[in-house]
C-alpha cells in the first residue's frame, strides 16, 4: 500500500498555466516513481522509452 505524503513547503509550485508541479525535494519523500514523466524526477525515468536510467 502507498504511503500518503503531506504536501509542504518547497514541494511543488505552480506552471504558468496553473498546473502544480512536484520538486524533487516531494518526489524524494514519496520515495517512489510513479512512471508519469515528472518533470523533476529524481529516479531517473525517462517516459519515451519506459526505464530507469
Amino acid at each position: 500500500m502507498k504511503k500518503y505524503v503531506p504536501v509542504e513547503e518547497g514541494d511543488y509550485y505552480l506552471s504558468p498555466e496553473g498546473y502544480r508541479v512536484f520538486t524533487e525535494q516531494y518526489h524524494l519523500k514519496r520515495g517512489y516513481c510513479c512512471e508519469s514523466g515528472c518533470r523533476h524526477c529524481p529516479y531517473g525515468y525517462n517516459k519515451k522509452t519506459n526505464r530507469q536510467e
